[in-house]
């Protein structure tokens, strides 16, 4: 097995913990609360770092793409929703509908959301862009400020639109 490898970043909507190994990132997820901060040592891989480097520049509105690779346990189902979500472009949203029917079956969209909820890579794997068929914002594990910001950083710096919601 990968030794698993941490570190914390502080970026404009609150603290990200970023985890993974030599290979891929495997986790990044905000940081509400002095209880989920891992004390000790952190260990930062190549790829962390560069996770790290990618967040900045994606912050500092210099990065559309990121490059680092990602890693999560799931099921097909699930691996199929998550490889839907890197399919999205930066700037777009699709509704939960969309999102189902992209993967072959509308009836299968509470399955979507349920396992868009489920993601551990927030940011890169781009759970935010996803909407209600009203486009309204909803369900977001880290909060719908955040998703806001995100979606509104991203229109921003690809249609000039300062605000959407």
């Amino acid at each position: 097995m990968n030794e698993l490898y941490y570190t914390y970043y502080e970026s404009p909507i609150g603290l990200l913990k970023i985890g993974g190994t030599d290979n891929y990132i495997s986790e990044l997820s905000f940081v509400d609360n002095q209880e989920q901060i891992i004390h000790g040592e952190p260990g930062v891989s190549d790829v962390i770092h560069q996770c790290t480097e990618e967040l900045i520049e994606f912050f500092q509105g210099r990065r559309k793409e990121f490059t680092i690779p990602v890693h999560q346990e799931g099921t097909e189902f699930q691996q199929r929703v998550w490889g839907e979500l890197l399919e999205i472009p930066f700037g777009r949203t699709i509704s939960y509908l969309d999102l189902a029917k992209r993967l072959g079956d509308a009836k299968a969209i509470r399955a979507a959301a349920s396992t868009n909820g489920k993601n551990k890579i927030a940011i890169i794997v781009p759970c935010h862009r996803v909407i209600g068929s009203d486009k309204t914002l909803v369900g977001y594990s880290g909060g719908l400020w955040r998703k806001k910001w995100l979606l509104q950083h991203e229109f921003r710096l690809t249609n000039g639109i300062q605000t959407l919601f």
